[in-house]
């Protein structure tokens, strides 16, 4: 097997056991291995790692729609790399002196925001988090961020509320943007709801390219959560839930911080750019 080949497998191999985490990163993988491989093959091989990856799946359909695949996902992975640059820098300035910030899940970009605000503004803050069942990614999180020198406390995922309390800013991810809710990691549509009962802003970060005109929730297996082995049990495991802007304080994303209307009328016009 040559050496590309090799490469190739192992990207895949790594998107489709969640070694590679959060839609950005995907994203990026899924375009490394199609320069690779710029084929139709390997195209739907890419997109069957996971199939309800919006971010990955659009970036794709741009690279092999193009009259030159390689370099058209060349200028996306470019895009996509200053464009988490910028989210990061407009982000942080967002997160004040002694705040105590709030993240759900595994998000590089609101990792990237929080490590600006600690090491390029001076911000002294601590940031809040679940452990985020079945995988524990909230645990990662915390890890990436106390490297980078940043306090962190981890609650389990039922004392959502009771952290939440605690905090002055609500900070995650998006897997995908739509046209009146977003898609994210299970638990944000509750979370949401949780802070704009006690009144904390939320804010939703992401690449405008996320946005789409639909999505599907990818459900995943049910022995991450638990391998019951009994025919009267049924485990569900969803890996996104839905949230609607009604309980969305604003997106930040390279286009600004803007409200959600205001947000999807300019991801459209940037996404038209890409699609010509």
């Amino acid at each position: 097997m040559k050496k590309s080949d090799r490469k190739f497998n192992k990207i895949l191999e790594d998107i489709k056991n969640i070694k590679i985490q959060g839609a950005e990163a995907i994203a990026k993988a899924g375009l490394e291995a199609y320069i690779i491989e710029p084929n139709k093959n390997s195209l739907k091989k890419i997109i069957a790692t996971r199939p309800t990856e919006p971010m990955m799946q659009k970036f794709l359909k741009i690279a092999s729609n193009s009259a030159k695949p390689k370099i058209t996902a060349k200028k996306l992975l470019t895009y996509q790399e200053k464009s988490k640059k910028k989210i990061a820098e407009i982000g942080s300035k967002l997160i004040k002196e002694d705040m105590n910030v709030f993240s759900h899940c595994h998000s590089s970009t609101v990792i990237e925001i929080l490590k600006y605000a600690k090491q390029k503004r001076k911000k002294k803050f601590v940031v809040y988090t679940l452990e985020v069942e079945p995988l524990l990614q909230g645990r990662q999180t915390a890890k990436d961020l106390a490297k980078a020198g940043i306090k962190v406390i981890v609650f389990p995922d039922l004392a959502a509320e009771a952290a939440l309390k605690k905090c002055d800013l609500f900070l995650f991810g998006v897997d995908a943007f739509t046209k009146n809710k977003l898609a994210n990691k299970i638990g944000t549509s509750m979370l949401c709801q949780i802070a704009k009962a006690h009144r904390i802003p939320r804010y939703s970060c992401g690449n405008s390219l996320k946005y789409t005109s639909k999505i599907k929730i990818e459900k995943r297996k049910p022995r991450e959560v638990w391998d019951a082995r009994n025919e009267n049990i049924h485990v569900m495991n969803p890996a996104f839930d839905l949230t609607s802007y009604k309980y969305i304080t604003g997106i930040i994303s390279e286009l600004g911080i803007l409200k959600p209307n205001v947000f999807v009328n300019k991801a459209k016009q940037n996404l038209k750019k890409w699609t010509k």
